[in-house]
């Protein structure tokens, strides 16, 4: 609850504060946060891809582009009522499909009954794979991460090209 509280606070924060480097730190420490409760939740994987992603290179990242900008948000010209209106919809869809999911935790649940036993019991005679997170991600699942790594390799090249920039061409004109 500590995490999550401190987590709404900062939310806050980043939606009140119109100096573009405390929302970017702001942002980095939430990314930071988030990787903590990743961590209280068991699901070390996914804190360290959020600790790298979401809190290094997600913050480097920001830090470059801020340096190539103002570093203060200009003042709305009228009131945001529309995103407000879309956010809160949103949430309420979201809640919403949260209303038919099982307790957090149950045992009883489908992918307890069946998916995961079956990766445990046959994960090395299927794959020859002894790490059964490996095994999933690479085997099972080797679509969707070969999807996944794609969609982070291109937006990484895309940050590098706009990052660098036009150069402007140094070679005199041969129009006569």
């Amino acid at each position: 609850m500590v995490l999550l509280t401190l987590m709404a606070i900062i939310t806050v924060g980043i939606v009140r504060i119109r100096n573009l480097f405390g929302v970017v730190v702001l942002s980095g420490i939430y990314s930071f946060l988030m990787a903590s409760v990743m961590i209280v939740l068991d699901a070390v994987d996914v804190a360290m891809t959020e600790a790298s992603v979401g809190a290094g290179i997600s913050t480097v990242l920001m830090l470059s582009v801020l340096y190539l900008t103002k570093s203060r948000e200009s003042v709305p010209t009228s009131t945001p009522l529309f995103p407000v209106i879309v956010a809160a919809a949103a949430a309420a869809m979201l809640l919403f499909g949260t209303l038919d999911l099982p307790p957090f935790g149950e045992a009883a649940t489908a992918v307890h009954q069946h998916v995961a036993p079956h990766y445990l019991a046959k994960s090395m005679e299927e794959t020859g794979v002894p790490n059964v997170v490996t095994s999933v991600l690479a085997s099972y699942r080797g679509y969707d991460t070969l999807g996944e790594t794609t969609v982070i390799f291109t937006a990484g090249i895309a940050v590098l090209m706009l990052l660098r920039g036009r150069r402007k061409s140094t070679k005199p004109s041969t129009d006569a």
